[in-house]
């Protein structure tokens, strides 16, 4: 009998993308410490096996979700392609992605109506910014564990907004053992001491996979979008 449990990984892309290049590789450009869904959630779960007790059964990948912020087109059409790209090529690599459009705050006129441009668009203030990722990494996380097949849930974020959803989880197996354990993967450089992962509340305790950085070149998605 297969006793493996079946791991589905979560992640905040983003988060997962812009924390590693902050810990590893701050001084290099953005796209360096760009992130393959697929890599990380594969080398996320060895590293979490490696680190396993002896006696404590290993996971096996299930699934990786992963969530993602989607410039405009009108805005920013090569943002809007090279992530279009991105998201075409780790779907192809077997990740579940979803991209959801950026929100932008515009310029005003005088009387408080929306500015335009000479072809009658909108006119940014700054760059898009993410709104409800966090919303659906938390949903995905709770339907994740209350699925039968699934044994743990792997979340992929230091967004403080998710500590809820494992506060809620840890909760809900205690109640419930048919729910999936839920634990945390965070980017930590030992060296540096630089890193950290996300945490429960209130005595709470969830099991973290810290990820180095021989787990971070694993992790790369080393196909050239630009």
């Amino acid at each position: 009998m297969d006793s493996s449990l079946r791991v589905v990984v979560v992640m905040d892309y983003q988060n997962v993308h812009l924390t590693a290049h902050g810990i590893f590789v701050p001084d290099r450009q953005l796209w360096e410490a760009l992130i393959s869904p697929m890599n990380f959630a594969r080398t996320a779960v060895r590293r979490r096996n490696d680190k396993q007790r002896s006696g404590f059964p290993p996971g096996e990948l299930a699934a990786v979700y992963a969530f993602r912020g989607l410039p405009n087109s009108a805005y920013d059409s090569a943002q809007h392609r090279r992530a279009t790209a991105q998201a075409h090529q780790w779907r192809q690599e077997g990740a579940i992605v979803e991209l959801r459009d950026l929100k932008y705050d515009y310029q005003r006129q005088a009387d408080g109506t929306p500015a335009t441009n000479i072809h009658g668009r909108k006119i940014p203030t700054g760059p898009g910014r993410e709104k409800g990722v966090d919303v659906l990494v938390a949903l995905t996380c709770m339907r994740q564990a209350q699925r039968n097949d699934i044994d743990v849930v792997i979340l992929a974020s230091r967004d403080t907004d998710l500590v809820p959803v494992l506060d809620t989880l840890v909760d809900m197996r205690k109640e419930n053992a048919a729910i999936a354990k839920i634990e945390t993967v965070a980017w930590f450089d030992s060296e540096q001491r630089k890193g950290g992962s996300l945490r429960p509340t209130g005595g709470r305790r969830v099991w973290n996979t810290n990820m180095d950085r021989a787990c971070f070149e694993a992790s790369l998605d080393r196909h050239d979008y630009r």
